[in-house]
Order: C-alpha cells, then structure tokens, then sequence
C-alpha cells in the first residue's frame, strides 16, 4: 500500500473522488449539479493544489482505494486559531473493499502531519456517525461553542 500526497497531475482523480464522495453522500447528483461541480473543481484544484488544498491517497496496484481531503484557510488570528490558519477535513472516503484495514487512518494521520508542519491552529470536520470513532480515536472531539452555527445559502 502507498500512501502519497496529491499532485496537479492528479487533477482527474481529484475529481473523480469528489464527485464518487458526493454521489454517495448525497445519494446521487442530478447531471447539471455534476457538470457544474466539475467545472468548478478543474479551477479549484488547479489554483489550490498543495497551496491551500491537500489530498492524500491510499494505492493499491497504483489505484487510489482511500483518500482524505484538507483545505486550508487563513483569517485574522484569534486565541481559538491563534496562527490564523486552520483547516478542514473533507472527502474521507475509503471503497467498501477496502474498509477496516486502517487506510483511513493512514491517509488522515498523514493529513494531520502536513497540518502541524504548516502551522495550523486546528482542524475541523463533520463526522458521519460511520466515521466519528475514527476521528474520536485521531483525537477530534466535539465542538462546544457558545456561537450557533448558521448559513446563509447564497447559490
């Protein structure tokens, strides 16, 4: 198994995942929701690409079977990120086949260590029920907040 960091040549297989985690996750697209989303990804992943976006990929026989996504944002510091910069988990997926070998772990912990090397305060994520004791166990714990958390759906 090899366990390597995304490259602007992985842009395809960037997407692919994206849009594989999306379908599972949110029980399918509709075909225009695919086409703009990756639209959207070829620029995102192009601009962002170990700058602000890390990836990380578990191979098998040079086919990625798990991966984990990290985007990187910066803000004015306060003394909740007090470097600025934190990050957020996302895409952690791992093919069926593949789940229970540790892969997951690996490709997080491999994440969290390119995190703490660029000087993230933090790192936040949403855990599926499938996925908390996986994170619980990497050490994510839940947020309290006085704050409520609200959108404001724009598009």
């Amino acid at each position: 198994m090899n366990i390597r960091k995304a490259t602007i040549e992985d842009i395809d297989i960037l997407i692919k995942l994206r849009i594989e985690y999306l379908i599972a996750d949110r029980g399918g697209l509709t075909a225009e929701e695919k086409a703009a989303i990756q639209t959207q990804l070829i620029t995102y992943f192009s601009k962002n690409i170990n700058n602000s976006f890390i990836a990380v990929f578990a191979e098998k026989d040079d086919c990625v079977v798990s991966t984990a996504f990290l985007a990187i944002s910066e803000k004015p510091a306060n003394p909740s990120f007090i470097t600025g910069k934190t990050g957020t988990i996302l895409n952690v997926l791992t093919y069926p086949k593949y789940r229970r070998q540790g892969l997951a772990t690996k490709v997080l912990n491999a994440l969290i260590d390119e995190a703490r090397q660029l000087g993230l305060s933090s790192i936040d994520l949403s855990a599926s029920s499938e996925g908390k004791p996986l994170y619980q166990k990497l050490g994510f714990t839940e947020t309290k907040t006085k704050y409520t958390p609200m959108k404001l759906q724009l598009v």
